[in-house]
């Protein structure tokens, strides 16, 4: 029987957290399967480092394409252009993506035009802003794929909707948890929370990196005196993307984050110590995406600083709370997290571990190995 070549992508740190347990249930179904782990290099994270992998428990990438950063265009077509050669050489049966960075749109638009299967992983989400490049890639990849796979009942919906055929949309849950509950050891063991000088449930996480949030002065300048007034009443967490460091240092914001004693200002964290703080939290202030799902299963209040979100049944169902931008909501959203009045905690249907097992049932039957 000819072995079978599986490519996933991966171009930025969060798609790795949603690889790893897709790239373990996939090496499962045997030697008929082959797996290329593509990194396109679209971000570079100085803390993905070997100890990185390690705690996911995947392998470094086969291939690194090295592309960096640049304008949405430019970077697209970079990728494109450095997969394309990689997929010819290898020739996969199929091309797995993830999530909605610019890597998901670039590789999937490689493979459907060299006619080769393509399957997106968290496909389905909407938040219907069409201003978030994002949201671009999302309906994009989801058009051009062959076999979709959902976190939940609106992915469906949204999918159906839009005119996609049935039978390629399969809800099989959310990898992001699988991810979280295969790493409830490594959690547990993180001493972050202590190191930091921190008690449980008395200190707010926070995390921002939206160009909408970071990018513009008078965004970033409201949100920092937003945290100022926060951190008065509460200790604050804040693992800094790059692109905010960048900025933080710049203008007048240096100047307030001086005046903030009682905010941490770390680097990124490996996802160990990152999700142990968000567990110990009080709450999580986040722009972020994942996060979301994440405080959901753990039962944690999300306080999410932005006017949608692509991941409504966090809402719905879940701990999360859309605040909006507005300095005022932000601090009364908090001021209610800390009087006792957030959303009481639903884990929904299938986000129970096993997300990957069921995509990698439905490939094994498409692709007839394993």
């Amino acid at each position: 029987m000819a072995v079978k070549t599986i490519d996933l992508i991966v171009g930025a740190r969060p798609n790795f957290v949603k690889v790893a347990p897709v790239y373990r249930a996939l090496q499962q179904l045997g030697p008929g399967v082959a797996l290329r782990l593509v990194h396109t290099g679209q971000h570079y994270d100085v803390n993905m480092s070997d100890s990185f992998f390690e705690q996911l428990n995947i392998p470094a990438p086969d291939v690194s394409l090295g592309v960096g950063s640049g304008e949405h265009g430019a970077q697209t077509a970079a990728i494109m252009a450095a997969y394309e050669a990689s997929l010819l050489q290898a020739r996969p049966a199929l091309v797995l993506v993830f999530g909605d960075v610019n890597s998901t749109l670039a590789c999937s638009l490689t493979a459907v035009k060299q006619n080769v299967r393509a399957g997106h992983v968290e496909a389905g989400l909407r938040s219907f802003d069409r201003t978030m490049p994002e949201e671009i890639n999302r309906v994009v990849t989801d058009h051009v794929c062959d076999l979709l796979f959902t976190p939940s009942p609106d992915g469906d919906e949204n999918l159906r909707r839009e005119g996609i055929a049935p039978e390629k949309i399969h809800r099989v849950g959310n990898v992001m948890i699988d991810t979280l509950v295969a790493a409830q050891p490594l959690i547990e063991r993180s001493t972050i929370t202590t190191t930091l000088g921190l008690r449980r449930r008395h200190f707010g996480v926070l995390t921002l990196h939206r160009p909408s949030t970071v990018d513009h002065n008078g965004s970033l300048t409201e949100m920092l005196e937003t945290l100022a007034t926060i951190s008065q009443r509460i200790p604050l967490v804040f693992p800094v993307h790059p692109r905010t460091r960048r900025r933080l240092a710049e203008g007048p914001h240096a100047a307030i984050v001086e005046r903030m004693p009682h905010v941490h200002f770390l680097d990124p964290l490996p996802y160990g110590d990152f999700l142990r703080l968000v567990s110990d939290s009080t709450f999580v202030l986040t722009d972020s995406g994942g996060i979301q799902e994440e405080t959901t299963y753990l039962g944690v209040p999300c306080l999410t600083a932005r006017a949608n979100t692509e991941r409504p049944i966090t809402v719905s169902e879940g701990t999360n709370v859309l605040v909006g931008t507005e300095p005022a909501a932000i601090v009364e959203a908090v001021g209610e997290v800390l009087d006792g009045k957030a959303p009481a905690k639903r884990v929904p249907a299938l986000w129970d571990g096993r997300a990957a097992e069921r995509i990698a049932h439905v490939i094994a039957q498409e692709l007839g190995c394993g």
